[in-house]
């Protein structure tokens, strides 16, 4: 009885180090290096055309920039749901107002340049979550989700009934962002089995074009990159503990000084500003948005995308992103029984995984500590 304890010391101190522990032991430059080589390798991808991961049924360079709209939502909600623990049932709403700041602002009542109305649509979308957030992050839980369900379809019924904001027709005619030229990317050609440079097929490096959607693409990486940048800077600050800190314990953190509310307020911001970068995004490349693009359904999948990938973990919701995102239209050929195996997996995942496919580290901690907490029970039980 007394073996047991030691054995188990025994098997923990032989455990072999986790992936994240070898990659973080690696010396800084190979670090560097392996982002670079992974970085050239995503800005790559849509013109390696590699079989298994290019998507017959569609344009692979289309799919792959909705799944960037997907990852920049997924960024955004993660600092509401992931960092300060808000349900949000509504961010779809947010995705809708940057989109049609932009097609009203360039398109059906003004022809301002694409450059201005990007920062004017961060802007609306941040300031409508500071009017929904001042007078709803007072409540909390289901609550809170039921009032945010209702912004978003509150948004979605006021473009259909607003003919300033073109009604059901929608917006159509949206410019395209400034295109420069720098310099042509050749695709792989596999339909003799082994890869040959196809001169006759190039992407452009952003040039924005109505038939080419791999410069959309490359866009959409540089500003996932920049949010990324801008996520880790808040998420190490004193916002982001404070974040946590409310996440964890509202009333701990009131009764430890810190002002729980306003930064709540200020995480809802945050996201609705992201949300609304990708709503900017996905209506420039376009070209046309109405308000059946911004149905609830959209609001479920961005939520899904941070409960699989890990909600409070930058990388797992990523990866949550890439799954919602990616796919339903890799499995287009299976049309009729795609969203129904996705579903499927779905709640396999909430199952078997419910903390996600990435867990962010404090989940995985406690799930340790859990673990050790049950054994040394046991122990002192045998004893």
């Amino acid at each position: 009885m007394s073996t047991a304890t030691p054995a188990a010391g025994s098997a923990a101190t032989t455990r072999r180090p986790s992936f994240r522990n070898r990659v973080n032991s690696l010396p800084k430059g190979v670090k560097i290096a392996l982002w670079v080589l992974f970085a050239i390798f995503l800005f790559l991808l849509p013109v390696l055309n590699i079989p298994l991961i290019t998507t017959e049924g569609s344009d692979f360079g289309g799919v792959l920039f909705t799944v960037s709209t997907y990852v920049l939502v997924a960024l955004g909600l993660n600092i509401v749901v992931g960092y300060a623990g808000l349900l949000d049932l509504g961010y779809v709403g947010f995705y809708a107002i940057g989109a049609y700041t932009v097609g009203v602002l360039s398109s059906q009542h003004a022809n301002l340049s694409w450059i201005v109305v990007v920062p004017i649509a961060i802007a609306a979308a941040m300031v409508s979550g500071i009017i929904l957030g001042a007078p709803t992050l007072r409540v909390r839980g289901d609550y809170l989700a039921i009032v945010t369900l209702g912004f978003g379809e509150i948004v979605r019924l006021c473009l259909v009934n607003s003919q300033w904001l073109g009604g059901a027709q929608g917006i159509s005619n949206i410019p395209k962002p400034p295109s420069v030229s720098l310099f042509e990317v050749p695709s792989l050609d596999w339909s003799g089995g082994v890869p040959v440079v196809d001169l006759g097929t190039t992407s452009t490096f952003l040039k924005f074009g109505i038939t080419d959607f791999v410069p959309y693409y490359w866009l959409g990486l540089i500003v996932i990159g920049l949010v990324l940048l801008f996520d880790i800077l808040v998420k190490n600050s004193r916002v982001g503990r404070a974040w946590e800190a409310t996440r964890e314990d509202e009333d701990a953190a009131e009764l430890m000084g810190v002002p729980t509310f306003r930064f709540k307020l200020l995480a809802f911001a945050l996201g609705a500003a992201i949300g609304g970068l990708s709503g900017a995004l996905f209506a420039t490349k376009a070209g046309f948005i109405s308000p059946d693009n911004f149905i609830l359904l959209l609001s479920i999948l961005f939520l899904a995308a941070v409960v699989v990938g890990g909600a409070g973990n930058r990388w797992g919701v990523i990866v949550g992103a890439i799954v919602v995102g990616y796919f339903p239209e890799r499995f287009r050929d299976f049309a009729d029984f795609r969203v129904l195996v996705f579903g499927l997996a779905l709640m396999l995942l909430a199952i078997f995984r419910p903390q996600g496919l990435l867990p962010p580290r404090r989940t995985v901690r406690a799930k340790r500590a859990d673990a050790t907490e049950a054994v040394l029970e046991e122990g002192e039980a045998n004893v």
